[in-house]
């Protein structure tokens, strides 16, 4: 009866909703014997800061979750294990006119559904470059920037953030893209891009974890329905790539208070089955919970050298 109705109405499945990133890594967790619940960040306000000047005419500036290439760091490429050796610690600057190489296999993306074969997916600079060529946006700034993710919010609020305030203020930045990939990295991102706010500048956090970034409370928000790690658009796809900068060009224009949510009408594909694989506990095993627990617990070791010597 109850599909009768819903193919009378059409009404999309249940299933086929933004992923509830926060309960699923709650339980997920618990499952694995970590069993203090992790607080994410709750805001009911977010700081909002207006653009001073029309896109047309503004430096534009991007700051990423990635991180740079290590060679020495082991398997960073496509299809990657989850790597902790390639984890970093603190914020860093990158010149957006010499060669860049982002990867993303320190962080927890979606592996399943996305190899991390494209890295215009979660790293938008060249469809930036792309916008300033067409006269969209006044310039792309000299410098991009990495925001560590921090499961520690006293240290983003209190180091990270003001670090990454201090570069985009010195290279005078109008406006700010925040690209986030994993759960945590999207409350890593929404934390710095309050910060930014608050100090004047203004943010457009674009991400792929709904339930993460209106829960921290930012002041706009591109929301793509797509697995973790393409928070840019869909991966070898330039018209997507362009469609999602653009679409968040437009919200940072047309938002008229915090905490606008926009939601990108791209689908990474037609049925939505996806969304029933992440950290779902419904779908894997206790011999695979046990693989997983010793696994993270040696990759946990791997970034600790990092963050000893950062």
């Amino acid at each position: 009866m109850t599909e009768d109705i819903d193919a009378a109405m059409g009404f999309a499945p249940d299933y086929d909703a933004p992923i509830p990133y926060m309960a699923r890594t709650r339980e997920y967790y618990k499952a694995i014997g970590y069993t203090t619940p992790y607080r994410w960040a709750h805001y009911l306000d977010a700081p909002f800061a207006a653009l001073a000047k029309p896109l047309a005419h503004s430096r534009i500036a991007i700051i990423t979750t990635a991180a740079p290439y290590q060679p020495d760091k082991g398997d960073q490429g496509p299809g990657a294990a989850y790597n902790g050796s390639a984890k970093f610690y603190q914020a860093y600057a990158q010149s957006t006119d010499a060669p860049h190489d982002t990867r993303i296999s320190h962080i927890g993306y979606d592996r399943k559904h996305t190899a991390a074969t494209d890295e215009n997916a979660w790293f938008p600079l060249p469809a930036l470059k792309r916008a300033a060529a067409a006269g969209r946006i006044g310039d792309v700034a000299p410098r991009f920037f990495g925001a560590p993710t921090n499961r520690s919010h006293r240290v983003t609020v209190e180091t990270d953030a003001p670090d990454l305030l201090a570069r985009c203020q010195a290279d005078a930045i109008d406006a700010v893209l925040v690209v986030p990939n994993c759960p945590v990295c999207h409350q890593t991102g929404s934390l710095v891009a309050r910060h930014l706010e608050a100090n004047g500048l203004p943010t457009i956090v674009m991400g792929t974890a709904k339930d993460i970034v209106e829960h921290a409370a930012v002041a706009r928000f591109l929301f793509s329905d797509f697995p973790l790690g393409n928070a840019a658009g869909r991966p070898h796809d330039i018209s997507s790539q362009d469609a999602t900068l653009e679409l968040a060009f437009r919200v940072l224009e047309s938002a008229i208070a915090a905490r606008t949510t926009v939601q990108n009408p791209l689908r990474w594909n037609a049925d939505g089955l996806w969304k029933n694989d992440y950290l779902n506990l419904e779908q894997i095993g206790p011999e695979e919970l046990a693989r997983r627990r010793a696994e993270f617990d040696r990759e946990k070791e791997k970034a600790r050298a990092n963050r000893v010597a950062a």
